[in-house]
C-alpha cells in the first residue's frame, strides 16, 4: 500500500507547528503516514522537529515525523511538498528593509527593493527542490508543490516558467484572513454559523497586490451588502486605513500591501521610525518561540505564535490538501497560471484568484479584467516579476537592473546602477550566479 508523505522544506520554521497541528486535526480526511521536516539548520530543526514529535506523540502518534538535513529523501516519493523556506534567515530579511532605507526606497519583504532582493536569493534553491521533486521515482501519485516561500507569486512564476513539468501553487494566508474576517463578521450580525467551505472571496490581482470585489456564499452575491458596511466601517475609524473616498472610487478593497504604492509616502515615514523594523521585531518573537518550543512539557502550539503573522497558514494549507486528496471541489484562492481564466490577460501569468481544487489538480474560476486603473500596476509589476525570474535564473545584471528600472516603488534610472550594486554586494554571499566563480 502507498505511504501518503508529506515533505516541508524549511521545516525548522518557526511556523511548523501550526501546519502540524492542521494536520492533527484533519488527519480522519489527510490520513498521512509519514511527515518529513527537512532544514538545513540543525539547531532549529531539532527544536522545531522534536517539539512537533511531542504534539504527535500526544495525539496518540497517528503518523511519524522523520527530520532530515537530506532534502532529495524528504521529497522521494511525498504526495505533497510544501516549501517555506527563507534563504538567509531573518538576517537576509533584516538587511533587505534596511536596503530599501538607505536609498528612500521601501523596504519591505515582497514588496520593491526587499522583495527583489529575496526572490533573487530565493529562485535558484526552489527550483533545485523543483529539480528533485523530478528526479524522485513515480509512486502513482503526482506530486503536487504547495510554495509559501515569499515573494510566493514571484518565486510560483519561476517555478511556472522554469520548472512546468512539476504540478504547483503559491499559497497566501492574506485572502483567507480576508475571507475568515468577513465571515465572523456576518456571523456575529445573524447569529449563524456559516462554514468557510460555503463561502468564496472573490479577488484577483498578484499576491500581495490584489483587489478584493466579490463575496459569494452558496453561491449567492453578498457583495452589494458587505461594500457599504465596509464603508460605513472606515467611517467610524479614527485612523482608518484607507480613506473613504479611495475605496469608493475603485469600487473594490485593496488588499493591505497596496499601502505600499497608494501611500508610499507615508510609508516610507514609518521606516524613518526603525528600529525596530518588522524583522527585528520577528527576530525577537522566534526567540520567544523557540524558547518556549524547547520545552519538554510543551505540546500545543503556544499563543505566542499568533504574533509571528501566520493566522490561518494550516487552514488554508490543510484544506488545500484535503480538498486535492478527496476531490472535494472546495474553491481557495492561489497563485497559479490563469490559463484564459481572466479576459484579455496573457495567459501563461501567474495570478492569485480563486480556484476550484479537486483530484485533476487546480482549476481557476473565470473572471473578468480589473479596471484600467488597477489593471495598469498589476502590469507594470508583473513586467517586473518576469525580469527578475529571469535575472535570477541566469545571474543577469543588466536583467536585474531592468526590473529595478520597471517596478513602481524602484528607483529613478539615474539611482538603478547604485543600488543594484548595494543589492548584490548585500548579498554577495547568496547570489553567486552573478559573480565570476573564479574571482
Amino acid at each position: 500500500m502507498e505511504t501518503l508523505k508529506i515533505a516541508v522544506i524549511g521545516g525548522g520554521s518557526t511556523y511548523t507547528p501550526e501546519f502540524v497541528s492542521g494536520l492533527l486535526e484533519r488527519h480522519a480526511a489527510v490520513p498521512i503516514q509519514e511527515l518529513w521536516l527537512m532544514d538545513i539548520d540543525p539547531n532549529r530543526l531539532a527544536v522545531v522537529g522534536g517539539f512537533a514529535e511531542r504534539m504527535v506523540d500526544a495525539h496518540g502518534q497517528p503518523f511519524r515525523v522523520i527530520l532530515t538535513k537530506d532534502q532529495r529523501a524528504a521529497v522521494e516519493g511525498a504526495a505533497y511538498v510544501v516549501t517555506q523556506l527563507r534563504v538567509g534567515g531573518m538576517a537576509a530579511r533584516r538587511a533587505d528593509e534596511y536596503l530599501g532605507r538607505r536609498h528612500g526606497l521601501i523596504g519591505q519583504e515582497t514588496t520593491g527593493i526587499g522583495g527583489m532582493a529575496k526572490a533573487l536569493r530565493t529562485i535558484p534553491p526552489i527550483l533545485q527542490i523543483a529539480a528533485d521533486v523530478r528526479r524522485s521515482p513515480p509512486t502513482g501519485r503526482t506530486p503536487l508543490l504547495l510554495n509559501f516561500t515569499n515573494p510566493a507569486g514571484l518565486v510560483t512564476e519561476a517555478l511556472a516558467r522554469h520548472a512546468p513539468d512539476i504540478p504547483t501553487v503559491g499559497v497566501c494566508n492574506t485572502a483567507i484572513g480576508v475571507k475568515m474576517a468577513i465571515l465572523a463578521e456576518i456571523n456575529r450580525r445573524s447569529g449563524t454559523a456559516i462554514e468557510p467551505e460555503r463561502a468564496v472571496l472573490l479577488t484577483l490581482g498578484l499576491n500581495h497586490l490584489t483587489w478584493h470585489r466579490g463575496f459569494t456564499i452558496d453561491g449567492e452575491d453578498w457583495w452589494p451588502r458587505l461594500f457599504p458596511l465596509y464603508l460605513d466601517h472606515l467611517r467610524r475609524q479614527p485612523e482608518p486605513p484607507w480613506e473613504v473616498e479611495l475605496v469608493e472610487t475603485l469600487g473594490m478593497i485593496p488588499n493591505d500591501y497596496l499601502r505600499y504604492y497608494y501611500y508610499t509616502g507615508r510609508m516610507l515615514q514609518e521606516q524613518q521610525k526603525w528600529p525596530p523594523s518588522r524583522a527585528e521585531q520577528v527576530m525577537e518573537i522566534e526567540k520567544s518561540l523557540l524558547l518556549q518550543y524547547a520545552d519538554p512539557n510543551l505540546t500545543t502550539p503556544p499563543p505566542d505564535l499568533m504574533k509571528r503573522g501566520g493566522a490561518h497558514y494550516s487552514t488554508l494549507a490543510v484544506r488545500l490538501i484535503d480538498s486535492h486528496l478527496n476531490d472535494r471541489r472546495q474553491v481557495h484562492v492561489v497563485n497559479m497560471q490563469h490559463g484564459g481564466a481572466v479576459e484579455d490577460w496573457p495567459i501563461d501569468w501567474v495570478v492569485e484568484m480563486p480556484v476550484q481544487v479537486d483530484q485533476a489538480g487546480m482549476h481557476p474560476l473565470p473572471a473578468g479584467p480589473l479596471p484600467p486603473a488597477c489593471f495598469g500596476l498589476v502590469e507594470q509589476v508583473k513586467m517586473y516579476e518576469l525580469l527578475t525570474v529571469e535575472a535570477a535564473v541566469r545571474g543577469d545584471r543588466q536583467m536585474a537592473g531592468r526590473a529595478l528600472l520597471t517596478h513602481p516603488l524602484g528607483p529613478k534610472a539615474d539611482r538603478v546602477e547604485a543600488v543594484l550594486d548595494d543589492l548584490l554586494a548585500t548579498n554577495r554571499s547568496y547570489l553567486p550566479q552573478f559573480y565570476d566563480c573564479r574571482a
